[in-house]
Protein backbone atom coordinates (compact mmCIF):
# COMPACT_ATOMS: atom_id res chain seq x y z
CA UNK A 1 0.00 0.00 0.00
CA UNK A 2 1.21 3.07 -0.98
CA UNK A 3 2.29 5.91 1.57
CA UNK A 4 -0.26 9.10 1.82
CA UNK A 5 0.96 11.49 -0.21
CA UNK A 6 2.13 14.60 2.07
CA UNK A 7 -0.65 17.36 2.39
CA UNK A 8 0.82 20.80 0.98
CA UNK A 9 0.39 23.26 3.67
CA UNK A 10 -1.40 26.06 2.36
CA UNK A 11 -2.42 27.67 5.09
CA UNK A 12 -1.26 31.52 5.80
CA UNK A 13 1.30 31.39 7.47
CA UNK A 14 2.89 29.35 4.72
CA UNK A 15 1.69 32.02 2.44
CA UNK A 16 3.42 34.89 4.01
CA UNK A 17 6.50 33.13 4.43
CA UNK A 18 6.54 32.53 0.51
CA UNK A 19 5.45 36.33 -0.09
CA UNK A 20 8.26 37.68 2.70
CA UNK A 21 10.99 35.46 0.77
CA UNK A 22 10.10 36.36 -2.25
CA UNK A 23 9.41 40.03 -1.70
CA UNK A 24 13.12 39.93 -0.05
CA UNK A 25 15.04 37.97 -2.60
CA UNK A 26 13.56 41.07 -5.19
CA UNK A 27 13.98 43.85 -2.76
CA UNK A 28 18.00 42.49 -1.98
CA UNK A 29 18.79 42.27 -5.74
CA UNK A 30 17.17 46.04 -6.21
CA UNK A 31 19.24 47.22 -3.12
CA UNK A 32 22.85 45.54 -3.71
CA UNK A 33 22.72 47.11 -7.24
CA UNK A 34 22.72 50.28 -4.84
CA UNK A 35 25.06 49.26 -2.43
CA UNK A 36 22.66 48.74 -0.25
CA UNK A 37 22.40 45.68 2.17
CA UNK A 38 18.31 44.56 3.00
CA UNK A 39 19.11 45.03 6.58
CA UNK A 40 20.77 48.67 6.27
CA UNK A 41 17.88 49.35 4.43
CA UNK A 42 15.44 48.72 7.53
CA UNK A 43 17.57 50.36 9.67
CA UNK A 44 17.53 53.34 7.43
CA UNK A 45 13.92 53.55 6.57
CA UNK A 46 13.57 53.22 10.19
CA UNK A 47 15.28 56.72 10.80
CA UNK A 48 14.04 58.40 7.62
CA UNK A 49 11.65 59.81 9.87
CA UNK A 50 13.87 62.44 11.37
CA UNK A 51 13.17 61.14 14.80
CA UNK A 52 15.83 59.53 16.11
CA UNK A 53 15.92 56.30 17.75
CA UNK A 54 16.75 54.18 20.39
CA UNK A 55 19.27 51.03 19.23
CA UNK A 56 16.09 48.67 21.12
CA UNK A 57 13.90 50.04 18.67
CA UNK A 58 16.09 49.85 15.83
CA UNK A 59 16.45 46.32 16.57
CA UNK A 60 13.00 45.43 16.89
CA UNK A 61 12.14 47.21 13.48
CA UNK A 62 15.29 45.53 11.52
CA UNK A 63 14.68 42.07 12.85
CA UNK A 64 18.04 41.69 14.34
CA UNK A 65 19.77 41.23 17.49
CA UNK A 66 21.12 43.78 19.35
CA UNK A 67 24.74 42.53 18.66
CA UNK A 68 24.45 42.27 14.93
CA UNK A 69 22.63 46.05 14.87
CA UNK A 70 25.43 47.47 16.91
CA UNK A 71 27.95 46.04 14.38
CA UNK A 72 25.21 47.94 11.02
CA UNK A 73 25.16 50.61 13.12
CA UNK A 74 28.97 51.12 13.26
CA UNK A 75 29.22 50.55 9.19
CA UNK A 76 27.28 52.85 8.85
CA UNK A 77 28.60 55.26 10.98
CA UNK A 78 31.71 54.38 9.15
CA UNK A 79 30.23 55.12 5.93
CA UNK A 80 28.88 58.90 7.03
CA UNK A 81 25.54 57.72 6.42
CA UNK A 82 24.48 57.31 10.83
CA UNK A 83 25.22 59.31 13.55
CA UNK A 84 24.81 59.00 17.16
CA UNK A 85 23.93 60.93 19.53
CA UNK A 86 23.53 61.55 23.65
CA UNK A 87 19.01 60.88 24.07
CA UNK A 88 18.77 64.47 25.56
CA UNK A 89 15.78 63.22 27.72
CA UNK A 90 17.71 60.03 28.69
CA UNK A 91 21.69 60.19 29.06
CA UNK A 92 22.15 56.71 29.31
CA UNK A 93 21.11 55.88 26.19
CA UNK A 94 21.58 56.25 22.64
CA UNK A 95 19.96 57.78 19.91
CA UNK A 96 20.87 56.84 15.94
CA UNK A 97 19.85 59.73 13.09
CA UNK A 98 20.74 59.57 9.28
CA UNK A 99 23.26 62.11 8.48
CA UNK A 100 22.77 64.42 5.65
CA UNK A 101 24.73 61.88 3.46
CA UNK A 102 22.52 59.03 4.97
CA UNK A 103 19.40 60.71 4.16
CA UNK A 104 19.98 61.67 0.57
CA UNK A 105 21.63 58.18 0.43
CA UNK A 106 18.17 56.96 1.62
CA UNK A 107 15.95 59.21 -0.71
CA UNK A 108 17.91 57.81 -4.13
CA UNK A 109 17.73 53.98 -2.68
CA UNK A 110 13.74 54.50 -1.86
CA UNK A 111 13.09 56.13 -4.94
CA UNK A 112 14.64 52.83 -6.59
CA UNK A 113 13.02 50.72 -4.16
CA UNK A 114 9.73 51.90 -5.14
CA UNK A 115 9.96 52.33 -8.86
CA UNK A 116 10.86 48.47 -8.67
CA UNK A 117 8.05 47.25 -6.37
CA UNK A 118 5.57 45.21 -8.26
CA UNK A 119 1.76 46.25 -8.02
CA UNK A 120 -1.05 44.24 -7.16
CA UNK A 121 -3.72 46.56 -8.65
CA UNK A 122 -6.04 49.33 -7.80
CA UNK A 123 -6.79 49.13 -4.64
CA UNK A 124 -5.26 46.42 -4.01
CA UNK A 125 -1.86 47.78 -2.40
CA UNK A 126 -3.65 49.46 0.02
CA UNK A 127 -5.96 46.88 1.01
CA UNK A 128 -3.11 44.48 1.24
CA UNK A 129 -1.26 47.10 3.88
CA UNK A 130 -4.43 47.76 5.92
CA UNK A 131 -4.84 43.72 6.17
CA UNK A 132 -0.73 42.95 7.29
CA UNK A 133 -1.38 46.00 9.86
CA UNK A 134 -4.64 44.38 10.98
CA UNK A 135 -3.01 40.86 11.13
CA UNK A 136 0.49 42.34 12.66
CA UNK A 137 -2.00 44.11 15.69
CA UNK A 138 -3.83 41.15 16.08
CA UNK A 139 -0.61 38.91 16.82
CA UNK A 140 0.92 41.24 19.22
CA UNK A 141 -2.20 41.31 21.45
CA UNK A 142 -1.66 38.92 24.18
CA UNK A 143 -5.68 38.43 24.26
CA UNK A 144 -5.09 36.28 21.12
CA UNK A 145 -2.65 34.16 22.45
Amino acid sequence: MPSPTPRRPDDLVQLLTRAERLAARRLTVVLEAEGCSLDAWRVMASLSDGEGHHMTGLAEAAFLPPPTLTKLVDQLVDQNLVHRRVDPFDRRRILAHLTPRGQEFWQRVDQVVRAARPSLGEGDDDRLRSLLDRLAASLEDPAHV
